[in-house]
């Protein structure tokens, strides 16, 4: 835990760093589908953070999970509720609005 949150952060420089270091990190976008279709990261899972407890039998409890949204909002109240249900969240801090790695 850092900053008093019951997630952790990572910027998304840090995220693309680990990424463009071949880690094979598990993300997971929760923008709105139109968000999406404009460009998003190519190993993201996408999952609308509305989905989001209809669908988490999509994400294996037993990996890290990088949460991606526009800035960071919608992506920290996913972290939150991610880790009340037993994941391991990590919050993108700026979330694509920082994003300088590559997209699809």
């Amino acid at each position: 835990m850092h900053n008093g949150l019951p997630f952790e952060e990572i910027s998304s420089k840090e995220l693309n760093d680990r990424l463009e270091r071949g880690e094979g990190l598990h993300i997971v976008d929760v923008r709105e589908p139109h968000e999406w279709f404009q460009g998003h990261i190519p190993s993201a899972r996408h999952i609308p953070l509305g989905q989001l407890p209809h669908r988490m039998d999509e994400l294996d409890p037993q990996e890290e999970w990088f949460v991606i949204c526009h800035s960071g909002g919608r992506s920290a109240l996913a972290c939150e509720w991610l880790e009340e249900q037993g994941f391991r969240a990590v919050n993108v801090m700026g979330g694509m609005m920082f994003w300088e790695g590559e997209i699809e």
